[in-house]
């Protein structure tokens, strides 16, 4: 009986420390989404102030192209009037949050005008972000075209 006791107090400890730590995890994911959403939307208005609350000091984004930008560089490339966003959207957005780091991966499908010729991404990426002072931010970025033909 005393074992049968001990046995069911460890069970309660275990699911004491296991389902906060699940419910903490569910709740980082939330905020990681909508961060992710609040980037989008500052990046499609060029809010520079708020994408530079959203990115880390020592941000490090690489592009389509290969072309990698530091947290400046890709806020002066955002910024320019030249290019007009239309549609900047996820799709298939999973979050994975491992301590205080949080990776996001999915699909991103950007349409606008760059230099009056229109343009049309349809990307894989992932997005890392970091729990920073008490703050969620992004300290790296890589958006790629996938392969025709290829699957994960």
């Amino acid at each position: 009986m005393k074992t049968l006791l001990l046995l069911a107090a460890a069970v309660v400890l275990c699911a004491c420390t296991v389902l906060p730590l699940a419910a903490q995890k569910e709740s980082d994911a939330a905020k990681i989404t909508a961060l992710e959403n609040k980037w989008n939307n500052s990046y499609k208005a060029r809010d520079v102030s708020a994408m530079n609350s959203l990115l880390a000091d020592d941000f490090l984004i690489t592009i389509e192209d290969g072309t990698t930008y530091s947290k400046t560089g890709y806020i002066a490339h955002c910024s320019d009037k030249n290019t007009r966003v239309d549609i900047s959207e996820f799709v298939d957005m999973k979050v994975r949050v491992r301590g205080s780091t949080a990776i996001v991966t999915g699909q991103y499908h950007e349409e606008g005008v760059s230099s009056g010729k229109p343009y049309v991404y349809h990307d894989r990426m992932t997005d890392v972000w970091m729990l920073i002072d008490g703050r969620w931010q992004v300290v790296a970025s890589h958006y790629s075209i996938p392969v025709k033909g290829a699957s994960a």
